[in-house]
């Protein structure tokens, strides 16, 4: 655990008491400070008082007594409306933070001790492929001996980890949510992997996503960025940071066209990763056969990755060889099962149009199952990937404005997971793949992309049983 540093004595709000709200309260305590917790769920509360946390009704506090207010990353506290109790503080001119600024800050505090090597934070955001790049750069880490611990919005809590210990690499997997409200961010290398648009009512927008991803490297200022440039904010941001073209604190990165200029440049083109340094290569890797990296996309979460080892001093063919043992991640291009000629692949992480097209690129001949909470827009941007497509099976609240959307593609509304898959495995012929894909959010039928993405390979495992 790490101790929150700074507020010894005080009291200190805590709104939410989901993973990082509980994690929050003990590292509080263990600093010294006074949690005041409060949920404004009965069931969330109930389960915060049977693990021994001490409730206060945060709607009847004395905000005079209180020196800030800790909140979780779900609760709106600017669009689209402030939560009531956020507002009630902001009110009375109590700092509002989260999880990821006290440890930012309690870590610059435990940073004055005496390491031969520093700990360093490596921090990565983006829309889509945060969730494997970080994943990556820690297997990259353990694969060569260095000492990592992998948290954020993946794995533990930023401050359930162990306190740091010498040449450490934490990597953190932010999202948007947290790096708009944290009160310090120092990272020693940020990563932005890509921007498409998500979350935009909660941020009011796309320039407010933007902004959201953009404090992290604004507010800190990392010793190195990698940015990913295949859209205009990357460019933007790495312009932004650079201070002339062949400035090697920021690495650009891009999967599917070669990078120019003086500067440093990892791309990944027709599955060749490449690096480039003042305009010579330096090392190139092949990915093609690389089965936990399918996709042009998840050839850009290794560029990230790549570019992380060695602005932390690995060399090539140390990092390659990590990358060909990486197994991806649950629910994110994962390989479910192959029999008869056919591959089952889960990716109930795409929740969105756009990370639903990285997945349909990565295959061919697919029998796509999607569906579920449509965002605005649909699946109208994936007309250019419909080809790929022998059949689709549609699930979900939105399966027949899916169906709408998808014209003369042939079709079929299945509505539940059970009945799509049975459906796709029955039709299915040697050299199909089965994907799950669902361009839609889950919590139609389910409460969370996870348990979406567990349903799909029960449902494949009881077709092959009974195969």
């Amino acid at each position: 655990m790490i101790a929150v540093q700074g507020h010894e004595g005080q009291q200190v709000a805590v709104l939410g008491l989901g993973r990082s709200g509980l994690a929050t309260c003990a590292a509080l305590t263990a600093g010294g400070a006074i949690p005041l917790a409060w949920d404004e769920s009965p069931e969330a509360r109930a389960k915060a008082e049977a693990d021994g946390i001490a409730l206060t009704d945060l709607t009847r506090v004395d905000w005079a007594q209180v020196a800030t207010l800790i909140t979780s990353p779900g609760i709106p506290h600017l669009y689209p409306a402030p939560n009531r109790i956020i507002a009630a503080a902001l009110a009375a001119g109590v700092p509002v933070d989260n999880d990821i600024g006290l440890f930012f800050r309690s870590l610059s505090t435990l940073a004055t001790m005496e390491f031969d090597q520093p700990p360093k934070v490596v921090a990565v955001t983006g829309s889509n492929g945060k969730s494997t790049t970080t994943a990556l750069i820690h297997h990259i880490l353990q694969e060569t001996g260095r000492p990592a611990q992998m948290a954020g919005n993946i794995g533990k809590g930023v401050l359930s980890i162990d306190p740091p210990r010498d040449g450490e690499v934490i990597v953190l997997e932010l999202s948007s949510y947290q790096t708009e409200l944290a009160r310090a961010l120092t990272p020693d290398i940020a990563v932005f992997t890509n921007l498409s648009p998500d979350h935009l009512d909660r941020h009011h927008g796309m320039g407010g996503y933007f902004a959201a991803k953009r404090r992290l490297f604004a507010e800190g200022g990392p010793d190195r960025a990698v940015i990913g440039v295949d859209e205009v904010e990357g460019q933007f941001l790495a312009g932004q940071l650079s201070q002339a073209p062949e400035d090697a604190r920021v690495i650009r990165i891009s999967s599917g066209q070669k990078l120019a200029g003086p500067g440093w440049n990892v791309f990944a083109r027709k599955g060749f990763l490449s690096e480039y340094r003042r305009g010579k290569q330096v090392a190139s890797i092949d990915l093609r056969a690389m089965q936990g990296l399918p996709g042009a996309h998840n050839h850009q979460n290794a560029c990230a990755a790549y570019a992380v080892a060695r602005a932390l001093g690995l060399a090539p063919r140390l990092i390659e060889d990590a990358l060909s043992t990486f197994k991806g991640l649950p629910h994110r291009s994962q390989l479910v099962a192959e029999a008869n000629g056919v591959r089952y692949i889960n990716d109930s992480k795409a929740t969105n149009a756009d990370s639903a097209a990285q997945a349909l690129q990565a295959f061919e001949r697919i029998r796509w199952i999607a569906g579920g909470l449509g965002k605005d827009g649909g699946i109208a941007s994936l007309a250019p990937h419909l080809p790929r497509l022998r059949k689709a099976y549609l699930i979900g609240h939105s399966a027949r404005e899916f169906a709408l959307q998808l014209g003369q593609t042939p079709h079929e509304i299945s509505e539940t997971m059970e009945r799509a898959v049975a459906q796709a495995m029955a039709e299915a012929e040697p050299g199909d793949v089965v994907l799950l894909a669902p361009a839609a959010a889950s919590f139609d039928q389910f409460p969370d992309f996870e348990k979406r993405g567990e349903a799909f390979m029960a449902a494949v495992q009881a077709g092959l049983n009974d195969a």
